[in-house]
């Protein structure tokens, strides 16, 4: 979980084999921070309409009935408002929708409607169009394919209502296939996206990072997607939006920070972005919203900072032109992720392991870090979260092994804070990787402390459970540690 500095021909046997290790479990830790949340579909419906529709229940349409209807669209019936209504309603049935794009002319004459110049009539048709596309039909969402070209031009439009509906619709059409994707890059959705960014409309705005997410999932995305938006200019325009400081703009902003978040995962190009100033705008984005939590109630506050965590995270792992460690000085930030963690530990445990997981990246290999949080005095608090959970626990004696491996001051600050004592009674635990971690934690200590710790830390092993001593990583790390211990047990 962490990286060991060299320490030439002093290492003891084994330590070698240990610290490939953890360089394998450093690789694994960050590649899970860098998963991507599952591609889902939206259906933007008026609430009113919904309520209706519940109190007039109506049988779901027959072939013919879907047929006629289709003839009604396409004769220029004088009712056809009416008719496109019908047909929207009808379409929340996935064997309506079916029997639509198999009736002969049906997309094309929705299409028509939905191009016309009749503002009621186009609405409609685009609900039509939004039902469709919110299928988990391949064939359905295929048919609607000729309209996407309308729909990417429709975004230059004036009304935000009808902007919306045309981006949650792509956003939709987006999940099905590449080959929609590459229709849609071709027609030019890209820049599409960036004039929307421009809205004043918040609803717009969101609807915009909404599709741009499902966009910059696509598995292709690294290859083909991220760095058309690299060069697009959508990054500065993303980072001016996640400034916002409206109430409002919450849903816009936990859009667009979860786009900036797979643009950074997907590791195109993440040297570029911390020189455009997306690493120190987060850096104080994220410090400004742990000062508000703790003076608000407004809820879903954690799928904001998620996201933003996530991308400081990955790009504090990142090195730069001539192999050095990103590194901040900036001690708000440490404060940052202990103020968040305490926040959210008890209703959403999940942000304590993403706090947890930046930290890691920001205490490996920096000196200056680890002496920070130390000088802050947070070690307590983090102590505090030792058996909160497994994977916390872990968490926490990586960010410990980090401090203490840059030599005595650090574990002797440690050990003031009774860290030995707390880390032998985790020891008892059944799970192998606290275990394991604790093993790594005194294995350090003993490189450091003074004879009297290494009588407490010899002590302390006779703490491991009897189910965990065969365990072949576990006996590695006992070897490694009696390795040290073998000139004071001859002595």
């Amino acid at each position: 979980m962490w990286r060991r500095r060299k320490f030439g021909k002093t290492s003891q046997p084994g330590l070698e084999d240990l610290r490939a290790q953890r360089r394998e479990q450093e690789t694994a830790l960050r590649s899970a921070r860098r998963e991507q949340h599952l591609i889902s579909k939206r259906l933007l419906r008026d609430l009113n309409d919904d309520e209706t529709l519940e109190e007039n229940v109506q049988p779901a349409f027959s072939e013919q009935q879907v047929v006629q209807l289709v003839k009604d669209l396409h004769r220029g019936s004088a009712d056809k408002l009416r008719s496109l209504i019908a047909l929207r309603q009808g379409l929340r049935d996935k064997e309506v929708q079916l029997m639509f794009i198999r009736a002969e002319g049906s997309m094309r004459v929705l299409i028509g409607l939905f191009t016309c110049q009749l503002t009621d009539i186009q609405m409609e048709a685009a609900r039509c169009l939004h039902e469709l596309s919110n299928s988990a039909d391949p064939a359905v969402c295929n048919a609607c394919l000729p309209a996407t070209s309308y729909l990417v031009t429709y975004l230059a439009g004036s009304s935000p209502n009808f902007i919306e509906l045309c981006l949650y619709t792509l956003g939709n059409l987006i999940v099905d296939s590449e080959a929609a994707r590459n229709q849609l890059l071709l027609q030019g959705m890209i820049p599409a996206f960036s004039h929307c960014t421009q809205s004043p409309h918040t609803t717009v705005l969101e609807a915009a990072g909404y599709a741009l997410s499902q966009l910059l999932q696509a598995k292709e995305a690294p290859e083909k997607i991220v760095p058309i938006v690299l060069q697009s200019g959508l990054i500065q325009d993303i980072l001016r939006l996640l400034l916002c400081s409206s109430e409002e703009g919450l849903g816009m902003m936990i859009e667009f920070a979860w786009c900036l978040h797979y643009i950074v995962s997907s590791h195109v190009n993440n040297i570029l972005l911390i020189s455009q100033g997306v690493l120190s705008t987060l850096m104080n984005l994220l410090i400004k919203l742990a000062d508000f939590v703790t003076k608000t109630s407004i809820q879903c506050m954690e799928l904001l900072i998620c996201p933003i965590v996530r991308c400081l995270g990955n790009l504090l792992a990142e090195v730069d032109s001539s192999g050095n460690k990103i590194r901040i000085q900036d001690g708000k930030l440490l404060v940052a992720l202990f103020v968040l963690m305490q926040h959210f530990q008890n209703e959403h445990v999940f942000m304590v392991k993403e706090c947890l997981w930046t930290l890691n990246n920001l205490t490996v290999d920096d000196p200056l870090v680890s002496s920070a949080l130390l000088y802050l005095n947070l070690t307590p608090l983090l102590l505090q979260l030792l058996g909160h959970s497994q994977e916390i626990s872990v968490l926490v004696l990586t960010v410990l092994c980090n401090i203490a491996d840059f030599g005595a001051a650090y574990c002797q600050r440690l050990e003031e804070k009774d860290l030995l004592s707390r880390v032998t009674l985790l020891l008892g635990s059944e799970d192998v990787q606290v275990t394991l971690r604790c093993l790594d934690l005194m294995t350090i200590f003993l490189r450091y402390s003074p004879e009297a710790e290494k009588d407490i830390l010899v002590h302390s092993i006779l703490q491991i459970p009897e189910i965990h001593k065969g365990h072949p990583q576990i006996l590695q790390r006992m070897e490694v540690i009696q390795n040290y211990c073998k000139p004071m047990i001859e002595d």
